[in-house]
């Protein structure tokens, strides 16, 4: 562990103000109040691996945060002083604070740099501004920060949050709808995370610029952040969950296909979309409604004329297996005998100006006044309003236009909020007020849905995945934009947020027949599954692109939901540990130079197991990376070796998708619509592999809370491949599983022809697993050469729950 040193230090010009030097140090439990010649810090353990570092220039004030909901755990801590520094350390870090002048470094108990602030740089205030200076580490690189354009590494690129209503943004435009100020730095083995805890608009300088630091820092408030180290990208990504909270259990629904645009209506136009999608057999479960099922924009209206009877038309669409999404805004029409506009005024939930008048701005209805989310009492209000939705039927709320957005994009600095009692202008609360939207959804649709609901919102700030999912706006179709969408929801991923999606498509402009089946391919293969467009486009339903179309929807869409017992267990996982659906390279992947290529960047997995490859669609060729390990051609069983490139021919109708040697990938029969029971087998894939692997598997019912207390069905599968078994763990919870047979599908063992199961000696067949169905009419060779012959061997087993053992040898 080194002693920073000042080279030739020159005096500060007044404009910017440094720490200075430390002069007073006292010791608070687990951390430490420092006080330097012109700052207050205070350095506290929020837990062995995390630590929390504030610092102002005035003396601390109230410790609250939108984003962090858990407070430091019991850690042991010691402190040492010296000359010229003091250490402070927990098990697992080492924190050094440099006295003359004061600086932060965090070293690995072996002495190695993690992350330090440049000598002589540290942190300083030009005004009310206030930046943290990193030393650039060799070799060193950046990923996450959100909803961001651009590279997966973000080495050498600046970026502002500041959540945005960006229509039609381009492609590598920032910033845009939210913000996370939260990313990971990686180098010579190490990783690590910070996140700016500060709501006004920020700043990120990733070596842009400059070749001495990277930097992050904020127009007011405190340096405020938190510092995560860990062993693997995975372990950050958990720790920041822990600190920010983690998505609940999305209704089973929310994951099915959904169906939308700008705007279906009338309520006859709703139900033909729905009767559409079942007559052509293309599973989905979701209808969106957009502004237009307002009576004039208004909130919680209905168009007596264009939906006389909303309650008789979300029941039909039930009885078809649909679920109903509503679009909200937050501004509500000035307008006179209006019950939302009354209500609200009469109970002062609107922001107002210094001088008391509510702060006034036209959207869709007009001149309208807006809720203050940052207020319990705004947040109250709009949580009863929510169960007007409610009485009509809606199972999703879709919250838009929350940046705040509104004609001109320019709200006023000298609005002024609650900021939960402690008021704020719009520049400190202009990035939370979509989270706090969001929560005040999800909160009301608790306590009036039936059911769990399904939220979504447009911005948010850190934080914002425990009430909500996030779309990606206003994208374009552009080839581009589908590919910078990917890296957006990666991004996403890393950042703590899994339930993510683009609309499928593009929102602005009408794609051509071959972007549309591309990226109706790469929907599968993303959290949020939602086709959408604008108002001034073609229809963009997949029928709509002619017969071949239809057919690789129909193919992309089933599979989706056969994959849906995979994706679910997903979706629980990460409500456990934080990790995305997801999930760029970086993670599982994270020093192999080859996953930042901007060849292969935008190469994911799909759960744990499932690696995909997405191409533009006037690619005829595609050069792709297959990391570390055994790959399986999810629709052919070819076997691909890791750490190779490879040079892939591109067919219009198949996204190249492999399997991970070693996962165990659990599948279901075809269904329309979750409302729809699958058959009672549960398909098990079992891929052989170089090393082990622990899959957990879950379900319940998919709709209520019963699995807060008891009412879930868990059981973990392990890949031992060490000792040549498979065992199918005790199933944990209260719950009986939905399948009451275990068809074992093995991938990749040969010819081996007879497994033992619990001591049993089982001869296993051939198989035909067909993953997609063929479109011979179209392609004599078909979408893809279903996987059968060769290595693919089944048999069903009685689904037990208890501990089963496969003997692979």
């Amino acid at each position: 562990m080194k002693t920073q040193q000042v080279h030739h230090p020159i005096p500060a010009p007044s404009a910017l103000l440094a720490p200075g030097n430390i002069v007073q140090v006292e010791a608070t439990g687990q951390g430490l109040k420092i006080r330097t010649s012109n700052s207050y810090i205070e350095i506290s353990a929020y837990s062995p691996s995390v630590i929390r570092v504030r610092m102002d220039k005035r003396p601390l004030g109230r410790d609250f945060s939108y984003a962090v909901i858990t407070g430091p755990e019991t850690t042991g801590t010691k402190w040492q002083e010296f000359t010229d520094s003091l250490v402070f350390s927990t098990d697992s870090l080492d924190v050094v604070l440099q006295k003359h002048p004061f600086s932060i470094a965090f070293y690995t108990k072996d002495g190695r740099v993690i992350n330090e602030d440049v000598a002589g740089m540290g942190t300083s205030w030009i005004g009310d501004q206030v930046t943290t200076y990193k030393q650039l580490q060799p070799e060193e690189r950046f990923i996450g920060l959100g909803e961001k354009t651009g590279n997966l590494d973000r080495k050498g690129s600046g970026y502002v949050n500041w959540n945005n209503d960006s229509y039609g943004y381009a492609a590598n435009e920032d910033p845009i709808y939210s913000s996370i100020p939260f990313y990971i730095g990686l180098h010579d083995h190490l990783c690590y995370g910070i996140f700016l805890d500060n709501t006004f608009k920020s700043d990120f300088n990733f070596g842009a610029s400059n070749n001495r630091f990277s930097s992050f820092g904020a127009d007011g408030g405190e340096m405020n952040y938190y510092f995560i180290s860990g062993g693997h990208v995975a372990d950050i990504i958990t720790d920041y969950t822990t600190l920010t909270g983690r998505m609940p259990l999305p209704p089973l629904w929310s994951l099915g296909y959904q169906q939308n645009r700008y705007s279906y209506y009338p309520d006859t136009e709703v139900l033909r979309i729905a009767k559409t999608l079942r007559e052509k057999k293309i599973p989905a479960d979701g209808i969106t409604l957009d502004i237009h099922y307002m009576e004039k924009y208004k909130l919680f209206t209905w168009d007596k004329k264009r939906f006389a009877d909303p309650v008789k038309m979300n029941k039909e669409l039930e009885s078809m297996g649909f679920r109903t999404t509503v679009i909200v805004d937050p501004g509500i029409k000035v307008e006179k005998d209006y019950p939302a506009y009354e209500d609200g005024k009469a109970k002062d939930v609107f922001i107002k100006y210094p001088d008391g008048h509510p702060y006034t701005a036209q959207v869709w209805p007009g001149w309208c006044n807006f809720p203050d989310f940052t207020s319990e009492r705004g947040r109250s209000w709009w949580e009863d309003k929510v169960k007007f939705l409610a009485g009509t039927g809606v199972d999703g709320i879709w919250n838009d236009m929350n940046e705040i957005a509104s004609w001109g994009n320019k709200m006023p600095f000298n609005v002024l909020f609650d900021y939960d009692g402690a008021g704020a202008t719009t520049i400190g609360a202009h990035n939370v007020y979509a989270l706090e939207m969001a929560r005040a959804s999800y909160e009301g649709a608790k306590k009036s849905f039936k059911e769990r609901p399904f939220i979504l919102t447009r911005a948010g700030y850190a934080g914002l995945q425990r009430y909500t999912a996030i779309w990606t706006g206003d994208n374009r179709a552009e080839d581009d934009h589908m590919i910078a969408g990917i890296r957006l929801l990666n991004s996403l991923g890393l950042s703590g947020v899994a339930f993510t999606g683009m609309d499928i498509g593009g929102f602005t402009g009408n794609p051509s027949i071959a972007l549309y089946a591309r990226w109706i391919q790469i929907g599968a293969f993303t959290p949020y599954y939602r086709g959408h467009t604008a108002v001034n486009t073609k229809s963009a339903e997949p029928w709509t692109f002619g017969e071949e179309v239809t057919e690789i929807a129909r193919n992309f869409i089933g599979l989706r939901y056969r994959l849906l017992p995979y994706i679910y267990s997903a979706f629980y996982n990460a409500t456990q540990d934080g990790l995305p659906l997801m999930r760029s390279l970086a993670i599982d992947y994270s020093f192999d130079d080859k996953v930042y290529d901007t060849r292969y960047q935008n190469e994911y997995l799909f759960g744990p197991g499932i690696l995909v490859l997405p191409f533009e669609s006037k690619q005829a060729f595609g050069e792709a990376y297959f990391p570390n390990g055994i790959w399986y051609d999810l629709f052919t069983g070819e076997v691909q070796k890791g750490n190779e490139e490879r040079i892939l021919k591109l067919a219009y109708n198949k996204l190249p998708v492999y399997v991970k040697g070693g996962s165990i990938i659990p599948m279901q029969s075809l269904i329309q619509s979750t409302a729809q029971l699958p058959k009672d087998t549960l398909i098990l894939n079992i891929y052989k592999g170089e090393s082990d692997n622990r899959y957990t598997y879950y379900e319940d019912d998919g709709r209520s809370y019963g699995y807060q207390s008891g009412d879930y069905y868990k059981r973990d599968f392990i890949y031992d491949q060490a000792n040549g078994r498979i065992i199918l763990k005790k199933k944990e919870g209260n719950r009986s599983s939905n399948f009451k047979s275990i068809k074992l599908v093995m991938h990749g063992f040969g010819s081996q022809q007879h497994f033992s199961i619990e001591g049993h000696e089982v001869g296993f067949k051939k198989d035909f697993v067909a993953l997609l169905t063929p479109i011979s009419k179209f392609d004599p060779q078909g979408v893809a050469n279903p996987l059968e012959g060769e290595g693919v061997l089944s048999h069903v087993i009685r689904n037990s729950d208890e501990q089963i053992i496969i003997e692979l040898k």
